[in-house]
């Protein structure tokens, strides 16, 4: 049998499995990324990325390509049986034009056009996805696993650091990991999805109707020429999956004739199956997005929590491989991400229930689902000296700020942070002082820019977002969270916290 060795083996390549693989890519550490099926996913399935994704992808360079293949705050219409149409989607206006902000609401887009983007990235950096390639078995010894990988007839076994379980609901590496699946699968809340060409029917908005025998919806995909159509099914009725089968359904729950389907590209039955592990970790085994949480499609939480799963563990994996952090810091990465998905399974089954009982689909967007409040305030990794009623603390989501003057031009905070590295913003005087390890990417505030590590905060938007005193030292992690502030300016307390990562 065949020996090869990596530092990360990826089980799934899907969008957390990608993730994963391009952020492991730009900090150079080894990895493998392996799927089962012969080619890339069809089909939309999940087709809503949040701002708090769009965030994610713009440091990794393919928000534009992602947002150009999507549409941004799609319009959403509701028909009630008496024909009476109540339009929603609008930006919440505690949102719109907000510097801290910079994408207001979540963006349409099937799912592929997000994988597609970001293997291309990962294409860019040198890797790739082996497809038609399965994980059989692993052992866990030591330091690190072996795993038995299949590709056709040839077996292979592939030493690794660590496993990641990307592998979806019915993951292999979790099962072997003999993980719990904590929750339940309803019988009674099932949905037929389709991708497939609609005529008679404008693209201008998401249409939803409502009926006495249940929802059915018609999406426009943008970048395509087809429509998603999710029906929701009777509890005991038998999925139908033909042409004429969904043109029925249509007809009945819509009152009309005029709109025609044409023969699916994708289909399938998603049944309420609503899960959370119990544990993201055991030993040098790791479980992210489907593997480790399945949520109702309410919301459009479950690929989104994905990503961020994998954006979480990748700086962590990192920082132990390249910069000698302790293993210990691996800890934190189910401390954070299992009560994070706890609150998103509660959400989604909050907005599902809202659906079964209306049959609708909720058509008013708030801030509860675009992920810019997932923190981890209380983490081992968040450290400040503010009071406990800050509306900013440490472990929140760093605010973005506009109108940044540097040396270089105007930029936007989040231009200049992230990157695979710690940031220090100083609101306070410059003071000298060494890190252990690589030092972090440090901004001083001031009147007016002088040299590459200056920026000044002309429309007052950072000190906004920041409420910083005169002393105040904000310390931004490589993924966009606040690791520590001290309104006190202790300089110490920075040396102290960036110690523990080398």
């Amino acid at each position: 049998m065949e020996q090869s060795s990596t530092t990360v083996l990826i089980v799934g390549a899907g969008p957390t499995g990608l993730t994963l693989a391009v952020e492991l890519a730009r900090s150079g550490v080894a990895f493998r990324l392996i799927d089962a099926e012969p080619g890339p996913h069809p089909g939309s399935r999940g087709k809503g990325v949040q701002p708090r994704t769009l965030e994610i992808f713009e440091d990794l360079g393919i928000a534009e390509r992602v947002i150009a293949n999507g549409r941004m705050a799609m319009p959403m219409d509701s028909i009630d049986p008496h024909g009476r149409v109540t339009h929603g989607g609008a930006i919440p206006e505690s949102l719109a034009n907000r510097p801290d902000i910079p994408y207001a609401a979540s963006l349409i887009t099937p799912q592929w056009r997000v994988e597609e983007a970001l293997r291309l990235c990962l294409e860019k950096l040198g890797g790739a996805v082996e497809f038609d390639t399965t994980m059989v078995g692993y052992t866990q010894a030591g330091d690190g696993i072996t795993a038995e990988v299949v590709t056709g007839d040839t077996a292979t076994t592939v030493a690794a650091r660590w496993i990641v379980g990307s592998d979806g609901g019915h993951s292999v590496v979790r099962k072997q990991a003999g993980v719990a699946f904590v929750g339940e699968t309803r019988e009674d809340v099932r949905v037929v999805l389709a991708d497939l060409p609609v005529s008679g029917l404008n693209r201008d908005s998401w249409q939803s109707w409502i009926h006495a025998t249940g929802f059915l919806s018609l999406c426009p995909l943008p970048s395509t020429d087809l429509f998603q159509y999710v029906a929701s099914l009777a509890p005991g009725a038998e999925p139908r999956l033909h042409l004429a089968d969904l043109q029925a359904t249509l007809e009945q729950r819509t009152g009309r004739t005029d709109i025609r389907l044409h023969d699916p590209e994708w289909s399938s039955v998603w049944r309420a199956n609503i899960r959370l592990v119990d544990h993201y970790r055991v030993g040098n085994a790791f479980l992210a997005g489907d593997a480790a949480h399945i949520h109702s499609p309410a919301g459009g939480q479950g690929m989104n929590t994905g990503i961020q799963d994998a954006h979480n563990l990748a700086w962590k994996f990192a920082a132990v491989v390249n910069d000698g952090a302790p293993r210990t810091l691996l800890d934190s990465y189910e401390a954070e991400r299992r009560p994070v998905a706890a609150h998103v399974l509660a959400l989604s089954n909050a907005r599902l229930a809202e659906t079964v009982r209306t049959k609708a689909i909720p058509i008013k967007r708030d801030a509860s689902t675009i992920e810019l409040d997932v923190g981890y305030r209380g983490s081992t990794l968040a450290s400040d000296d503010r009071d406990e009623q800050a509306s900013l603390r440490a472990g929140d989501r760093a605010p973005d700020a506009t109108d940044l003057a540097a040396t270089d031009g105007i930029h936007r905070l989040f231009d200049l942070i992230g990157r695979r590295r710690f940031t220090l913003l100083n609101f306070g005087p410059r003071s000298a002082t060494t890190f252990s390890g690589p030092p972090p990417r440090i901004l001083h505030l001031v009147e007016e820019p002088g040299s590459d590590d200056e920026i000044a905060d002309t429309a007052g938007h950072l000190a906004t977002a920041y409420q910083p005193t005169d002393t105040t030292l904000v310390l931004i992690r490589p993924d966009g969270y606040i690791g520590l502030i001290s309104d006190a300016g202790d300089l110490g307390a920075v040396t102290k916290y960036l110690a523990a990562f080398h």
